[in-house]
């Protein structure tokens, strides 16, 4: 169990938490959110020892091992593999202890017993499949077989990023520290790491500001606010709705909401009628529905901005022919995608969805022109105005410049109030307007170089991952800008919420071949798994000369040492055995199947209960508030059991069907 009680932690002058109270049992996962600023990394430093408390308690079993992903990457030759499995220290420790023992082994019963004793230890920590554990860890993060042979010094800082997760991953923790651990994956990394984190046995403690990864994992949301440390149960979605009834009861404004449903609302009763527009209109109405839960978490946002209107409109924005899309190597040429046929018109949302590697930034620097044609044609529409977003743009920021500045070159004859005001909208306000930029964090200058791409009136939105290191609030704002933006979009993006928000049609860049996906990110991630099994080589693990049982060998080895195929009737016989070993196995999943089924319809029928009456006015009367308040905890309480019963639920159907396969 971790427990904070009373705690208060300061950075400089400025206090942090104060009086903060939470208490985390074993097994929990839970999402830590609030603003950039807030504490939530001087959090994390407290639970590693790396800063003590200014008041209170902070207790933490002694015996917990805690891993966390190091910032810095040392300049190794080690392998990538190798790497990835110095994140297990007690491995590593046994192994050298092995090395040790097997050199001073001699032939009394003292050396061998000690010898045999570390053997039973290395077979008891999975020492024999550590290889094969930290491959897959590799493989799931995105590496190749090759690249998990090469140096560590031989990658690139985000790809360093990656190995030091993996590293992390690899250790066999109590407690597991992740802060923004999706910054450099991409989607299908993104998606592989939902599923190794759902089957984390140990305590999660996870700090993101991808709202579908916080669903996805964790079970309980730790709102850092106002220096306190609040708990919600439930996922992210869960704590939106809860604290968005809470804003309410503050006295909370929805005059931002209602403008937003009103546009939304007069997109829908224009364009829902026409055949060009149906789609966009289908998703406008998603987003309607959408809002009315959420939009009430976000009326505090310092952000709101929105995309000036394009200067020219022109039906066809770009058209790709027959192009040959890649780049130049040290060896020569290296073409990613052949043959591209693809044509953009205005008012097109599209995003892109790939493997790692398959393409995709490719793609859009071919489209933004940064990147020259290998062969074929790239032909622009009459007007085209490009605006383009990559992580290469915040480092071609000028760190001795003030936003005002940046502006200033784009514009020099807007009046200075202009820019302010519009600076305003992306939370530069006073100082930091007017201050150079170096000292900014990422986030900070994330939001600089998008406010320079909306100020230039683009009418072709080309965005690679543009929401990296962008917190909750002006990943919403961002959203919310885009899908009033009336030009063409392409985006890459790890964060779904942007993507189902943003755009109407899906694209697959993979094999070398770019063209539409028929179907929806769930689809696309059905799609992963079984492209990534395709892919994935079979690793070659040597078999350990310790039988399963002491009175039973192996029946695989059994049929390898009496060789040939074993008489028809025996195999009849062991057949029929394991139909009824099956038929005897499925009637406790079947049961616990019923009885789920029945958990989930009575939670379900609680949780609309709960909900239509606080759709009542009554409800928020004065006097009712003490009632209101239990209901509202009953709520989150409910939907974490339907959350958590609809896991289990999964998890014996897809055992039933393993058993019938």
């Amino acid at each position: 169990m971790l427990k904070l009680t009373n705690l208060t932690l300061a950075r400089g002058a400025k206090r942090l938490l104060e009086g903060a109270n939470l208490t985390l049992f074993a097994g929990h996962k839970v999402g830590l959110i609030g603003p950039n600023g807030a504490g939530k990394s001087s959090l994390f430093s407290l639970l590693l020892h790396k800063v003590t408390p200014d008041a209170g308690d902070f207790e933490m079993p002694a015996k917990w091992v805690v891993a966390h992903v190091a910032q810095e990457t040392p300049h190794s030759h080690r392998s990538a593999l190798e790497y990835t499995m110095d994140g297990d220290k007690e491995l590593r420790d046994l192994e050298a202890q092995l090395d040790v023992a097997e050199a001073e082994h001699t032939d009394d019963d003292k050396s061998g017993e000690r010898l045999a004793e570390l053997h039973e230890q290395y077979d008891h920590i999975g020492g024999y499949q550590a290889n094969s554990r930290a491959a897959s860890l590799l493989s799931g993060l995105g590496f190749t077989d090759e690249q998990m042979a090469q140096e560590v010094a031989s990658f690139s800082g985000g790809w360093r990023m990656r190995l030091n997760l993996a590293q992390a991953l690899m250790c066999r923790s109590d407690l597991l520290l992740l802060d923004e651990p999706t910054n450099h994956l991409d989607l299908d990394a993104v998606m592989w790491m939902e599923d190794w984190l759902a089957a984390y046995p140990g305590t999660l403690l996870l700090i993101t500001h991808d709202r579908d990864f916080l669903d996805a994992v964790v079970k309980t949301i730790v709102h850092l606010d106002q220096q306190k440390l609040n708990e919600y149960g439930g996922n992210y979605s869960t704590f939106e709705r809860t604290r968005a009834m809470q804003l309410s009861l503050q006295g909370a404004a929805y005059i931002k909401q209602q403008r937003q449903v009103a546009h939304l609302q007069s997109f829908i009763d224009r364009f829902k009628a026409k055949a060009t527009k149906a789609k966009q209109a289908q998703s406008r109405i998603k987003t309607l529905e959408r809002m009315e839960l959420i939009a009430a978490a976000h009326v505090d946002s310092p952000f709101s901005f929105s995309f000036r209107e394009p200067v020219a409109k022109p039906r066809q924005l770009l058209h790709l022919k027959e192009a040959d899309l890649g780049y130049k190597t040290a060896t020569g040429e290296k073409t990613i995608l052949k043959n591209v046929e693809w044509r953009l018109f205005y008012g097109d949302k599209i995003g892109l969805l790939g493997p790692n590697g398959a393409g995709k930034s490719t793609l859009v620097k071919s489209l933004a022109a940064t990147l020259a044609l290998q062969h074929g044609g790239r032909f622009e529409g009459q007007g085209l105005k490009i605006g383009y977003f990559a992580q290469h743009q915040i480092e071609q920021l000028r760190l001795d410049e003030s936003p005002i500045h940046h502006l200033r070159r784009l514009d020099p004859t807007t009046r200075e109030q202009e820019f302010r005001d519009f600076l305003g909208g992306f939370d530069f306000r006073g100082k930091n307007a007017d201050s150079a930029i170096a000292p900014f964090s990422g986030g900070e200058k994330a939001r600089l170089a998008l406010a320079l791409l909306v100020w230039q009136k683009p009418n072709l939105l080309l965005l690679d991952e543009p929401t990296n290191h962008l917190d909750i609030e002006m990943r919403e704002a961002v959203a919310e800008a885009l899908q009033d933006f009336e030009g063409t979009l392409v985006v890459v993006a790890h964060d779904r919420h942007l993507l189902k928000a943003c755009a109407d049609q899906l694209w697959l860049v993979a094999d070398g071949k770019v063209g539409e996906f028929e179907g929806d990110l769930d689809d696309y991630k059905k799609w992963a798994k079984d492209y990534a099994k395709r892919r994935l080589k079979k690793v070659d693990i040597k078999p350990v000369s310790v039988s399963p049982s002491k009175n039973a060998p192996n029946p695989a080895l059994v049929l390898e040492i009496a060789g040939g195929a074993p008489d028809r009737k025996d195999q009849k016989r062991a057949d029929a055995e394991v139909r009824q070993k099956k038929s005897g196995a499925r009637k406790p999943l079947e049961q616990k199947l019923a009885e789920l089924e029945k958990k989930l319809k009575a939670a379900t029928a609680e949780r609309d209960n709960i909900e239509q009456r606080l759709a009542t006015e009554d409800a928020y009367a004065d006097g009712n508030k003490p009632r209101l308040q239990e209901m509202l905890k009953r709520q989150g309480e409910v939907v974490a059991e339907i959350s958590d019963v609809e896991w289990e639920w999964l998890d014996v159907q897809q055992k039933l069907e393993e058993d019938a396969a």
